[in-house]
């Protein structure tokens, strides 16, 4: 919760109301005094006694200034008890409209020197703090406690000034959970906005933990919880939808993720809105095996218009034992509607043998990226004691979709060849993305069947390790080499390269948020300040703060130049159109990396990068050295940037030859059959793109290779059918693009302006899609008239 420095991550500067998308990347104003200058001035602490208790009663100091309350100051008294407080009437009436009245118009009080105050509430330290305020307006100086009455005191009387000053400054206060647990409910009682709001930040900064505090979930549960942080300005559809999400992700059975999605739904009131609450409620019934509820739910989000929800009523018809309703229901779904891969996946639940089969078959056909249909194969495999065949089944949705159920399966089934080697590495691959899995239909946990499965393979010790991560990361095989750290990091937990390490596998699988929590803990771990910017450098850089990544990297070489401070800020530099004198410093900076110590698996990525940088700087011989030099060390990798350079030189058989060689000793290779097509003639790029899309269909380059050349030869129903494919599961931006120029060129606008529509959705700045789409609108338009 320590300010950092920027308003993006400054507790205090997210309290400001309004949004610049441009202040995430300034400094925070919360160490600087009024003047602008840094403040080094040590903070006074507050003491524990409240600011009225002090012996001298007749003076308080604020700052410099000394508050006079003396009797020569005041006109008049409120009594509290035996006590008075001296006042000056017109700066107490100036606090709200109801004290002007009391003191100025036609009440008795305005006549009055001394108003008993005793029954109102409030203590004579309060009242004096009242009476200071009345004069400074500033609250600053006053203990909690007193601000707290003052608060109240405000509200009661309607000084909106007052309660405004006391709101803003007890949101100052709050820095950690405990301080949100015992202030959120004086802020909702006195509907203090900022610091409810200062309370919520800091709540939902400590999620997922903080869901498990009954205190806080008190506070967000139940309807009247709800009512009260409405009232307070802060209950709303996507608090709910979040602190939901966070929830199913947690424990999609408990108590707590039902009564979120309930307030969810409370809080929805648009059409989406309550079709996507009670959805999620269905979802979460089907799971507690609430199958009636769950039916109630879906059929009411069908009644509101979600149409997907038909699945969930067709799930739960089934669960409640009306198979053939189930099945029906399914088969209305997909004659009413386009098919899409997940309905005959559905369908396939309530049928067996060849039908059920024929539906996994298109199902897969429809929507390459479902991982059921692969293992639910792969299981009938092993059942006709096809074991190898039902491994490869499973590797096809491994090898572009990496997930802990498929290792876990593919790890039961090397188990049953006894290839207990595989099936170690699976499981240590999917305890790295998901610590906590639970294997055997949740009743083993994972750590012990590695502890169950480590005799009977042959032991490393950590240098046999770093061997063995050597070869796997050369030759591609990003789960090994998941399976060799998390080897290493079982024997060195605390070793901060290792996460880093980690965290780079795990990117390469798109596995961003495993990434990123081993990013973070990389962080954690480091033993020295230079490391410790680095890897927060990394997390600027990879949650899109490139400048503040860079300031990182450069504050971490001011104490130790490093290999992985000069590759950050050389990585961060390039990731933006280069000129020719920023490519020079690029450069610069990437030999400067080389120059300091680091493990060959890093060189060889600064060198293919260092060579990347040379192509495009048209230095092309030094390009090849540097590829040259990188696959010495093994970075296979590299053999694609010397195919580019090849290409470049009109070498297109090296080019290829380069390519075939990647190929053959890369593992994960649908990015190599990619770019080999680029150097090979349309028959035979064809077969490496089919290649490339049966390894990752999620390659969106093949399909829009495949169209483009139908369009060439004229036909376009087919070209638009090839894209239509990929969009189908994967909406991506340039597809959509691509789709939306082929119907305008065939002079269907309504269709150019439908994916004009959904491209801008992906990225609403994308110029050329602005430009297609003015163009589609006013052909449109001249057609209406």
């Amino acid at each position: 919760m320590d300010c950092c420095g920027r308003n993006a991550e400054c507790p205090k500067a997210s309290l400001v109301s309004g949004y610049d998308p441009e202040s995430a990347f300034e400094s925070c104003m919360c160490s600087r005094t009024p003047g602008g200058e840094e403040d080094d001035t040590p903070r006074r602490e507050e003491d524990d006694t409240p600011r009225g208790e002090e012996d001298d009663d007749d003076f308080v100091m604020v700052g410099d200034e000394e508050c006079s309350t003396s009797e020569e100051d005041g006109n008049m008294s409120f009594c509290i008890g035996d006590a008075e407080v001296r006042c000056v009437r017109y700066k107490i009436a100036s606090l709200s409209t109801p004290f002007n009245a009391m003191l100025y118009g036609n009440f008795k009080e305005r006549r009055r020197e001394k108003i008993n105050f005793t029954q109102n509430g409030i203590s004579v330290e309060a009242m004096r703090a009242v009476e200071i305020f009345s004069r400074t307006k500033r609250v600053d100086y006053f203990d909690v406690r007193i601000v707290l009455d003052l608060l109240s005191f405000a509200n009661r009387f309607c000084c909106d000034d007052m309660k405004s000053a006391c709101d803003s400054h007890l949101a100052s206060l709050v820095c950690e959970l405990e301080d949100a647990m015992l202030l959120i409910d004086y802020g909702l009682e006195e509907t203090a906005h900022l610091l409810v709001g200062a309370c919520l930040q800091v709540f939902l900064r400590e999620l997922p933990s903080s869901l498990h505090n009954p205190h806080m979930m008190r506070l967000f549960c139940n309807s009247e919880a709800r009512q009260r942080l409405t009232t307070a300005g802060h209950a709303s559809f996507i608090l709910y939808y979040f602190l939901s999400q966070i929830a199913m992700e947690e424990d999609m059975r408990s108590n707590t993720t039902v009564m979120l999605l309930e307030r969810l739904g409370e809080c929805a009131t648009e059409s989406w809105q309550k079709q996507l609450a009670f959805h999620q409620l269905g979802v979460v019934m089907l799971e507690r095996k609430e199958y009636k509820d769950a039916q109630w739910w879906f059929e009411a989000a069908v009644e509101v218009g979600h149409i997907y929800s038909l699945v969930g009523v067709a799930r739960a018809k089934f669960k409640r034992g009306h198979k053939y309703a189930a099945y029906k229901q399914m088969n209305s779904l997909i004659s009413d509607y386009a098919p899409v891969g997940w309905m005959y996946q559905d369908r396939s639940l309530y049928c067996i043998g060849k039908e059920k089969m024929m539906d996994l078959t298109t199902a897969t056909q429809l929507d390459p990226t479902l991982s059921y249909p692969y293992k639910l194969r792969a299981v009938c495999l092993l059942e006709e004691n096809q074991i190898e065949a039902g491994i490869t089944e499973i590797n096809k949705i491994i090898s572009f979709k990496v997930s802990p159920d498929c290792l876990e399966l593919r790890a039961w089934f090397s188990i049953a060849l006894e290839d207990f080697e595989g099936a170690l590495r699976d499981v240590r691959a999917l305890l790295t993305l998901d610590p906590n899995y639970k294997m055997f239909h949740g009743k083993m946990h994972g750590d012990h069947l590695v502890e169950l499965l480590r005799p009977l393979v042959q032991q490393w010790s950590q240098a046999d390790c770093w061997m063995q991560l050597y070869d796997r990361w050369s030759s591609v095989d990003d789960i090994g080499s998941l399976a060799v750290v998390h080897h290493m990091l079982a024997n060195d937990p605390g070793k901060s390269l290792l996460r880093f390490r980690q965290s780079l596998l795990l990117l390469r699988l798109n596995c961003q948020k495993a990434a990123m929590h081993s990013l973070r803990l990389a962080r954690n771990h480091s033993s020295s300040e230079h490391e410790r910017l680095v890897y927060e450098g990394w997390i600027l850089y990879d949650t899109g703060h490139r400048e503040e990544a860079l300031a990182k990297a450069e504050e971490s070489i001011s104490i130790q130049r490093s290999f992985e401070a000069f590759f950050l800020k050389a990585y961060a530099l390039a990731d933006s159109s280069l000129d020719s004198e920023s490519s020079t410093y690029v450069i610069q900076l990437l030999e400067e990396a080389l120059r300091c110590p680091s493990d060959g698996l890093r060189k060889g990525q600064a060198l293919n990068n260092l060579g990347s940088v040379y192509v495009d700087s048209d230095k092309l011989d030094l390009a090849a050295d540097c590829y040259t030099n990188a696959l010495n060390i093994k970075h296979t990798r590299a053999h694609q940037g010397l195919a580019r350079v090849y290409h470049l030189k009109n070498h297109r058989k090296a080019a290829y030859d380069e390519m075939t060689k990647l190929i053959e000793k890369a593992r994960n290779n649908a990015s190599a059959y990619e770019k080999r097509s680029e150097y090979c003639d349309r028959d035979m790029a064809k077969n490496d793109l089919s290649m490339a899309t049966q390894l990752d269909p999620l390659r969106t380059y093949p399909y829009r290779y495949r169209a483009a050349v139908l369009m060439d030869d004229h036909k376009e129903a087919e070209a638009i059918e090839e894209l239509s494919k990929a969009i189908s599961f994967k909406p991506d931006l340039q597809l959509l693009h691509l789709r939306a120029a082929f119907h305008e060129s065939m002079g269907d606008f309504v269709s150019t302006v439908r994916d004009c529509e959904a491209a801008l959705c992906l990225d609403p700045n994308h110029a050329d899609t602005h430009d297609l789409y003015a163009k589609a609108r006013e052909r449109v338009n001249e057609q209406l008239k």
